[in-house]
């Protein structure tokens, strides 16, 4: 399935059965944006007007638009940590990129069981 995008904005659908209508919200930024539609080029729709407005209102209250995240990653660690990852990288031969990117993912599913709701 191939995802619909617009001004690098990505949107997350879903089909409401109840209601016989397609919602949307904008993915992967922490602002709430959502919009709907009855069809496919209403959703379409919808989800251009939805991103537009988003940046006229940030805009309109100076405050800057959250982009959506890209994946990529920045960290600054010590050289020795650097040679201890490589090194437990290299022991389960993965990528040192694979192996950071699967003990966050695990360090993220630990701490969302252990975070109260």
């Amino acid at each position: 399935m191939k995802a619909m995008s617009y001004r690098g904005y990505v949107a997350s659908i879903e089909y409401d059965a109840e209601d016989r209508l397609f919602v949307g919200h904008l993915a992967d930024i922490r602002d709430t944006v959502g919009f709907h539609g009855t069809s496919v080029d209403d959703l379409e729709s919808a989800f251009h007007e939805a991103v537009d407005h988003y940046l006229a209102v940030c805009e309109k209250l100076g405050q800057k638009p959250q982009k959506p995240y890209s994946g990529n990653l920045r960290l600054n660690i010590s050289p020795e940590v650097h040679l201890a990852i490589a090194n437990a990288a290299e022991m389960n031969n993965k990528s040192l990129n694979q192996w950071v990117a699967d003990v966050l993912t695990q360090a993220v599913h630990v701490s969302s069981r252990t975070i109260p709701v």
